[in-house]
């Protein structure tokens, strides 16, 4: 089950797994902290197993049809565990999203496509790094059910 994490932010736990998540430069971390305390639309949730946090998912809802996600993280002992798709199954499980969004960079493409997303290339959005939109659309005939 996710936990919600906002009022943890300044704990070193969240901080070390959320900077899994972003380019590697105190700047960038302190200014994706910053978002998530100054702005509601953003959440930004967790998941322990034992007492020990494991992942985080920050993500933002823009309405009942679509979720973009900004970061997620796992602890690098626990990745390739499903621990990310979990998160994202429970993100999908409380929201019931038409549509579920991810920008992401090669390294974490596979992870998305072997997760359902569609993935589209963005091109070269900064000088040698090339991005990726991964859309993952709610299945027709679930809705039906």
């Amino acid at each position: 089950m996710l936990i919600q994490l906002k009022s943890r932010i300044q704990e070193p736990e969240v901080q070390e797994l959320l900077s899994y998540s972003v380019f590697p430069d105190p700047d960038h971390l302190n200014r994706a902290l910053k978002q998530y305390v100054d702005k509601e639309e953003l959440h930004l949730d967790g998941y322990e197993d034992e007492g020990q946090l494991i992942g985080l998912i920050g993500y933002e809802s823009t309405g009942t049809s679509e979720i973009t996600i900004h970061h997620i993280a796992v602890l690098p002992e626990n990745r390739f565990k499903n621990y990310g798709r979990g998160m994202i199954s429970q993100v999908l499980a409380k929201y019931n999203p038409d549509r579920l969004i991810a920008e992401t960079d090669v390294e974490a493409v596979e992870f998305y496509r072997n997760t359902g997303f569609v993935v589209y290339s963005l091109g070269e959005l900064y000088p040698g790094v090339e991005r990726f939109r991964c859309v993952l659309e709610k299945d027709e005939e679930q809705d039906e059910d």
